[in-house]
């Protein structure tokens, strides 16, 4: 019984690395199929930064349980309990640790002026395409959240003779 837990708790620590991501190239499933908000706008700046892990406490509760568990098979029954407190004790710090550090994400601040002369600051995830000062993108809004993607090349439509 002692593996089972171990290895479901392992499993569930192991899908916290599954969580949502900030990045461009991702759309969350609820976003498909819904008009957003389109903004031109030219990039003033990108610079790195790193958004921190999350903290929802399964990383805990999951390293708690592996530490009580593992604690409680060592020695005799008195023996037994006082590890298996330390073992949960340390188990839940190291599992918080583990889930923090595996849901943090490397990251980029884009500043963008918008055509009306407004500055608007968006975080997002490293993409596929690189930003640089100067260009022209579109901020695109779904439900709350927007991300900045290289606008498009606008062709004209032929004229008429």
């Amino acid at each position: 019984m002692n593996k089972s837990l171990i290895s479901a708790s392992l499993i569930a620590l192991a899908a916290l690395s599954a969580c949502s991501t900030t990045s461009p190239d991702v759309i969350q499933r609820n976003e498909a199929q819904r008009m957003a908000v389109v903004q031109d706008a030219t990039v003033l700046s990108v610079r790195s930064v790193t958004v921190d892990g999350s903290q929802s406490g399964a990383g805990a509760v999951t390293g708690g349980v592996v530490g009580a568990v593992a604690g409680s098979s060592v020695g005799g029954r008195r023996e037994g309990q006082i590890v298996g407190v330390l073992g949960a004790v340390a188990g839940a710090v190291i599992g918080n640790a583990i889930e923090r550090s595996s849901t943090r994400e490397e990251a980029i601040e884009v500043l963008v002026q918008l055509r009306n002369g407004e500055r608007r600051s968006i975080v997002q995830a490293k993409a596929n395409e690189t930003l640089n000062p100067g260009e022209a993108v579109i901020l695109v809004t779904t439900g709350g959240k927007t991300r900045v993607t290289r606008a498009p090349q606008v062709q004209s439509a032929p004229s008429a003779h």
